[in-house]
Order: C-alpha cells, then sequence, then structure tokens
C-alpha cells in the first residue's frame, strides 16, 4: 500500500516545501535519522533514548502565520506570493496547502486594494516604493487575526481608506497594523509600529494558557505541534511544589507560564523567572502572567540571557531547580552553558530548532556533570528537512 503524497502548483519554483513530494512517514523517518545520527549516541552512553519522533496527523494547514513580500509589475499592479528558491523573484501564490485556511487570501487582497488606491510596491533595487511586505497571524484556539502591513515610510497613501476595504472584505481582521521599514535590508520588519485598526494586538491560547501577540513578537508559527513540544519541555521539568523554574530566551513567556499553570493545577506553587533580550517579548509574558493569573508566580526580566546567568552567579544568593532554555538556531553559548553548570540546577531541559547546535551544546553540558535522560524529536515543521527536538539532563 502507497504512502499518501500531496502536492502543491508552485513547488519547484518556490522551495519552501522542499520535501513535498516525499511521502509524510518518509519524512518523519528521515529526521528520526537525523536526530539519532546527532544525539543518539550521547543519549545512549547516559542510559538514554532517542524517542519516537512526534508528527502530525495531517500535515497541512498548519502554519498560523504567513507573509509575502511586494513587488511590481506591468500597469500598476503589485505581485504577491513567495521568493522562488534563492532569489528575490516573486512567485505567485492564491492557496498554500501549509498555511490556515483564509491566510493568504489576506496577504493578496492587500496588493489588490493597494492597487485599487494607487500604492505602489517597493523596489528593492532602487529603495522606492511604499508597501513592502504583508504578516498574518491566525489565531489557533481564538478567531482573532492580525495583518501587519510593512511600508517604506510612517502612513499609508489613503491609509484610512485602505484599513477600511480591508475589513469589509476580511471581517475576520481584528487588528491591523502598520510597520515601518526603510532601512535598505533583507529584513521583513521595522522597529516602528502603529495600529491602524484594533487593538494593535492578538491573542492566542497554548495549553489553556493565553498570550498577547503583537507584529514583532516571537509565537510559534505551528501551535498544534508547540503544545506537544511544550508538554514534553514540562514534562522533563518535572516541577514540584517550590521549584524554581529559569526560562531562558523566553520570548512572551509561552514555556514558562504553561509551566507554571499545568503545575498550579496539579496543586503546586512554583516560582518561574523568564529572562529575554527582547523588550517587547517581555512586556508580553508580563501581561500574559498576570492575564493568566500566574503574577504572583512568574518575574520576567528584560536582559541578554548570558548576561543575566552571569550575573546570578556572581551574586550567589539564588538559583535555579530547573532550566529551561529555548534559544535561536544558532544555540546558546558556553558562557551560560558553564554558568547555568555552576549553579547546578536538578535539571536541565534543551528545547532547540536545530539539533546541531543543540549537539555542540549538550556536549558542553554533559562535560560539566549533566547526563542526558530523554531525547524526544517533534515536527514542527512538516514537508520541510527541519526538525525540533526537546533534550532533559539531569546532574550527576
Amino acid at each position: 500500500m502507497g504512502f499518501k503524497t500531496y502536492t502543491c502548483p508552485i513547488a519547484r519554483q518556490c522551495g519552501g516545501c522542499e520535501w513535498l513530494a516525499v511521502p509524510y512517514p518518509i519524512q518523519l523517518r528521515r529526521k528520526q535519522q537525523q536526530v539519532e545520527e546527532l544525539l543518539g549516541d550521547m543519549a545512549r552512553e547516559d542510559g538514554a533514548q532517542v524517542l519516537p519522533i512526534a508528527g502530525m496527523d495531517e500535515p497541512k494547514g498548519f502554519r498560523h502565520k504567513a507573509a509575502t513580500p511586494f513587488s511590481p509589475a506591468k500597469g500598476g499592479r503589485i505581485r504577491s506570493g513567495f521568493y522562488s528558491a534563492g532569489t528575490h523573484r516573486i512567485v505567485r501564490c492564491d492557496d498554500c496547502l501549509v498555511e490556515a485556511p483564509g491566510a493568504r487570501a489576506v496577504l493578496t487582497d492587500v496588493a489588490r486594494v493597494g492597487e485599487e488606491l494607487g500604492m505602489s510596491a517597493y523596489q528593492e533595487d532602487r529603495g522606492r516604493g511604499v508597501l513592502r511586505h504583508a504578516v498574518v497571524r491566525c489565531g489557533y484556539a481564538t478567531d482573532e487575526v492580525l495583518l501587519t502591513v510593512v511600508a517604506n515610510g510612517n502612513r499609508l497613501p489613503r491609509e484610512d481608506e485602505f484599513v477600511r476595504r480591508m475589513v469589509e472584505r476580511h471581517p475576520e481582521l481584528t487588528s491591523i497594523v502598520l510597520n515601518v521599514n526603510q532601512r535598505r535590508t533583507n529584513a521583513i520588519l521595522g522597529r516602528e509600529s502603529r495600529t491602524l485598526y484594533g487593538p494593535g494586538t492578538m491573542r492566542d491560547a497554548l495549553l489553556g494558557c493565553t498570550f498577547r501577540i503583537g507584529p514583532t513578537s516571537f509565537y510559534q508559527t505551528n501551535p498544534a505541534q508547540t503544545e506537544v513540544l511544550y508538554r514534553l519541555a514540562i514534562e522533563g521539568a518535572a516541577l514540584r511544589n517550590g521549584s524554581r523554574l529559569l526560562d531562558a530566551y523566553c520570548g512572551c513567556g509561552t514555556i514558562g507560564i504553561c509551566a507554571a499553570s499545568q503545575a498550579k493545577a496539579a496543586g503546586a506553587d512554583v516560582s518561574v523567572t523568564g529572562v529575554d533580550q527582547v523588550g517587547g517579548a517581555v512586556i508580553s509574558a508580563r501581561w500574559a502572567a498576570q492575564h493568566n493569573g500566574l503574577d504572583a508566580n512568574c518575574t520576567f526580566v528584560h536582559a541578554d540571557a548570558t548576561a543575566y546567568m552571569e550575573a546570578v552567579v556572581r551574586d550567589g544568593s539564588r538559583g535555579f531547580d530547573v532550566v529551561v532554555l529555548d534559544p535561536p538556531r544558532a544555540g546558546s553559548t558556553p558562557r551560560f552553558l558553564t554558568d547555568v553548570a555552576r549553579l547546578a540546577p536538578k535539571r536541565v531541559v534543551y528545547v532547540s530548532c536545530n539539533v546541531k547546535t543543540q549537539a555542540r551544546d549538550l556536549v558542553l553540558l554533559r562535560q560539566h556533570g549533566y547526563r542526558i535522560t530523554q531525547v524526544a524529536p517533534v515536527d514542527m515543521f512538516p514537508h520541510t528537512k527541519h526538525v525540533e527536538c526537546v533534550a532533559t539532563l539531569e546532574c550527576k
């Protein structure tokens, strides 16, 4: 019996779903093998195992964040879609297999309404034009939808009319934000945002906890698998009454707040300290702690994780029973990991979106006296080579 496969008319040009033609069970097998090759020997040396990868039942419609660039076309038209693989040539896309239903239609209509109102698309080579990108976030556990329009200027032509027409076409929109990016850069978002409609943020929920997401907030794009990932991390943390948890690289505070909520539901009173270098993320995390009734349990600090850990070690008056870290693709830093070991928490839970840098960092933690107790891969991005992984370690 053959495996089910998925097709897309622009798969070859787009290149975003590089494994789309590969049957999903084979994708999972390849990702499992990747984790086994990078972490399997270390895990087995420590008497642990790599669990079977957690895949999706139906790997489509899972991306709750979608984006498009814009470029000029003939007759004042505006192109939208995806960049062709390895280029900045835009391939038109009317519907995307992996995006949440309706997301692509919102992005396409930004271009259509922009055309109607005489807006110009951004020209990368000249640095001219107004519309650069659009990003839409769709709630997973809510019906809220946030549209961010990225412009080469602090206003849109006929701005009020643009908002009116977009809301008429898409009444599901609950917020529209203008993000200003006037830099000659490949980065999508600029530093300044202004709300055009609604509260300027959207709310969503993970594991029963509500979070507020702004246009520049980091928030996982596959919430269904994020819940799988977080359950594994929380199980690895094994919090008890009185446990002190450090949530490093915490973003909007999602892991720490979900952990505190699960502990509270089980009758355990724990304390969580979250650290992130993005000020807006810390503000969102503090809001979420209060909104979820966990402000007495959760504290969030605006700081670089490595610098914060150095300060905690120097201070010497406090420590943590568990450290959870979810660093960017580049991984953590030797200094941070060394200071974690100096604090000697009972458990370290390392959540990673790059198993190669995770493997590098686990070598250092093991050298500092930790042993791996479990490795759990999670497929957050079906049809790609990417795999996430939760590694749990204990102090020997």
